[in-house]
């Protein structure tokens, strides 16, 4: 959805609003990343987290960073609602009801962190 010569941002098809930052380069740990590389990765979890409370008026946004499974630093960040289907677990843990919570507007949404980011 979005990308310039330091990161890039991925949707992920969720219930729940969630965007996925990259770094262009495959960085393994954050720590490994320049400065400038980590100053535009917090920027935009900024931007995505404050538009994701504007916007949807969650109950909590989460931020994760775990590189597990895919060793090249990237970031999580994902409106949490009580009635989403996880709450509260994180969205890959257990399953803990069918959740109510519907997504809405999504398009919308990523124009708007497209003309803030």
């Amino acid at each position: 959805m979005f990308e310039n010569s330091l990161i890039r941002i991925d949707v992920e098809k969720s219930e729940v609003p969630w965007l996925k930052i990259f770094s262009q380069k495959p960085y393994r740990e954050f720590f490994d990343a320049t400065d400038e590389v980590k100053a535009e990765i917090l920027r935009a979890l900024d931007v995505i987290g404050k538009e994701m409370i504007e916007f949807y008026e969650p109950e909590k946004i989460n931020i994760a960073s775990f590189g597990n499974y895919l060793p090249h630093l990237h970031w999580h960040v994902m409106a949490r609602f009580k009635n989403d289907s996880y709450f509260p677990e994180p969205m890959w843990g257990k399953k803990q009801r069918s959740g109510s919570y519907r997504l809405e507007r999504f398009d919308e949404f990523i124009e708007v962190i497209k003309g803030k980011i």
